[in-house]
């Protein structure tokens, strides 16, 4: 008898089921896109954010030492210090060196143009193919800063050709294809870099010719490294000398940016790494913003989606009342009529949401491939979840039709007077 009432229900007020059925539908929908989307967005925002440039510094060990007699900071004013470059391959052998986006080493040099006029060379990689054990892979400026432009053509990592910032090529009258002669040596300028900061005031050029002109064959002064991370938290920001056991295990196998670079320390000999904090932050910032931009879409679908329900249920209960009012004057208790109602919301809870989980996991996807170019991942462990959800959306928007279903006064309802 339960279950014909139930089904009665459905044949009969189909126009109120399919209406509270929509809302359902659509409102778990948004909220199976918005959460998928939300738990897969860490690593495509972070790649995303990656096309801005680098996220990690690596200096040499002694710049952080201080030397400081009577109040008086000894520390050399000039670079003294470098890194090794064969030393810069190791870092694909590190334990998150899948996150490594790319690196470029840079060694800068002051060189006079004549007439007073001193600049400042940068030699770094543009686009160096190397090798660590069997696999090849590239790396450079023109990886981890991809929007830098250039009028003319980037220089080989093999040449002597040269890159002149905007600003150093307008005062000079210099344009690709030109010559310039840098500490005795004539350099053709390949192309006219644009970025908007500082490069545009100096020259680029390959590392080789940096060193050469420096005669130290092999070094590196900074390395600019841009990784994948994940936003850091309060654990990520202890100190890893505390941790022991499996809190540095945790803390070691987690991609923040603090534990690359640990692991960029320890790789590199004589190294210290750390984040450029306003970027980390900032990265930290969008996507936690991001998130709470999703979180207010998916609860605004989901009160929505309440309320519908909460409309349809009423009205329906409204015009059941003599059919209600009927059960009650055959004995039927408050409870029992509670329950005719609530499994016909769980029901179509069921339903509702099994669609919308589906829709919203295709929502899901165009969202990735639009947005990001790839593809959303659906964990399956997310259904039971939007099930749930969508349980608790259509009871509490059935809650108050059916508490008033419950007071329902039998003779006043039998008579339309309820």
């Amino acid at each position: 008898m339960f279950l014909r009432l139930v089904y009665e229900s459905f044949r009969r007020q189909k126009r109120r089921k399919l209406l509270a059925g929509v809302a359902i539908t659509l409102g778990v929908g948004v909220a199976t896109a918005m959460i998928a989307v939300a738990t897969d967005i860490g690593d495509k925002v972070s790649r995303e954010l990656r096309a801005f440039g680098a996220n990690l510094i690596v200096t040499p060990q002694e710049d952080t030492l201080d030397l400081q007699i009577a109040g008086v900071d000894l520390k050399p004013a000039n670079d003294g210090a470098y890194l090794n470059e064969t030393d810069l391959p190791k870092i694909r052998g590190m334990f998150w060196h899948n996150n490594i986006v790319g690196f470029a080493p840079v060694l800068p040099v002051t060189v006079n143009l004549g007439e007073a006029k001193i600049v400042t060379l940068v030699g770094t990689y543009f686009s160096r193919p190397m090798t660590f054990g069997k696999e090849q892979f590239q790396t450079g400026v023109r990886v981890i800063y991809p929007w830098w432009k250039v009028r003319g053509e980037w220089p080989e990592d093999k040449s002597e050709d040269v890159l002149l910032g905007e600003r150093l090529a307008a005062s000079l009258g210099r344009k690709a294809g030109d010559n310039i002669e840098l500490a005795g040596q004539v350099h053709r300028v390949a192309g006219v870099l644009s970025t908007g900061g500082a490069e545009d005031d100096q020259i680029i050029a390959p590392l080789a010719v940096a060193q050469g002109i420096l005669d130290r064959p092999g070094v590196v002064r900074r390395l600019y490294v841009s990784a994948l991370t994940k936003p850091e938290d309060g654990f990520a920001r202890r100190d890893p000398k505390t941790l022991h056991g499996a809190e540095f295990d945790r803390w070691y196998c987690s991609a923040y940016v603090q534990s690359i670079a640990y692991q960029l320390q320890e790789v590199i000999p004589h190294s210290h790494a750390e984040q450029i904090r306003q970027v980390a932050q900032n990265e930290g910032t969008v996507l936690e913003r991001i998130k709470g931009l999703m979180l207010l879409i998916t609860l605004a679908a989901l009160v929505a989606a309440a309320l519908a329900v909460s409309a349809a249920m009423a009205t329906a209960i409204f015009e059941r009342r003599s059919e209600v009012g009927l059960m009650k004057a055959l004995g039927a208790s408050s409870v029992a009529v509670a329950a005719v109602f609530f499994a016909e919301a769980l029901l179509l809870a069921v339903l509702g949401g099994s669609v919308g989980f589906v829709g919203g996991a295709m929502l899901a996807r165009a969202i990735g491939k639009s947005i990001f170019d790839s593809q959303i991942a659906i964990d399956a462990v997310l259904f039971p979840i939007i099930l749930a959800i969508a349980v608790l959306v259509t009871f509490a928007g059935s809650a108050l039709a059916i508490r008033r279903a419950m007071k329902f006064d039998p003779v006043l309802a039998l008579r339309g007077e309820a």
